[in-house]
């Protein structure tokens, strides 16, 4: 099964209380991003959103200029259908991490849980010159993998997990690490995961 048909038949069979990731509310997230007071017309990107609330957020605080990408047309649906006309304000991309190229840089990249799930180095190098060529100068990274202490797998697929020190050697080239720390989410059924959120601002190059 290709990892379009598997991400594709999860947001078709399972409702967010079945799957691990599912928050009511994106608190860290959101915490990190009010940080930074980031103007509302300065674009912003929700990388594999899935049924995330954090576009709720953002909508709700009138930001103007969002785009939440997926793999998943059936996660995106979803989120359309529970936002409703406040859907039209946003821009869904649906696309693969690995074959999105985007057509302008973004102040605020936000990824919670989808570059773990590179595990092959090619892949890897690819998303660190993604994020490299596509925030702007002095724009954020925001990205939540799974600790060294987190789970090995997730959905069914292998994950990569994460320092401090390698997420900073990681992005060494083109960002600057300025926070760190670890997090336990607890999934809807009751069993505890150990994130690693990290913060990196994009350098002058």
């Amino acid at each position: 099964m290709s990892t379009k048909s598997h991400w594709d038949k999860i947001y078709r069979e399972k409702s967010p209380n079945e799957v691990s990731w599912t928050q009511e509310v994106p608190v860290t997230s959101i915490k990190f991003f009010e940080k930074f007071k980031i103007d509302k017309s300065s674009p912003i990107i929700d990388i594999g959103g899935g049924e995330s609330r954090f576009v709720d957020y953002l909508i709700k605080n009138e930001y103007k200029n969002i785009s939440v990408l997926d793999i998943s047309i059936n996660a995106i649906n979803r989120v359309k259908d529970r936002l409703g006309k406040d859907s039209d304000s946003v821009n869904w991309i649906v696309s693969d991490i690995n074959d999105f190229n985007p057509r302008i840089q973004y102040s605020f990249w936000h990824d919670r849980a989808v570059f773990h799930f590179l595990t092959d180095q090619n892949q890897i190098k690819k998303y660190v010159d993604l994020v490299s060529r596509n925030i702007s100068n002095n724009g954020y990274l925001i990205i939540g993998t799974f600790s060294e202490q987190g789970p090995l797998k997730c959905s069914g697929l292998q994950v990569s997990r994460y320092s401090e020190s390698l997420i900073k050697t990681t992005f060494i080239e083109s960002f600057t690490l300025l926070n760190s720390f670890r997090i336990d989410h607890s999934t809807p059924f009751n069993t505890t995961q150990n994130f690693l959120f990290s913060v990196l601002k994009k350098i002058n190059v």
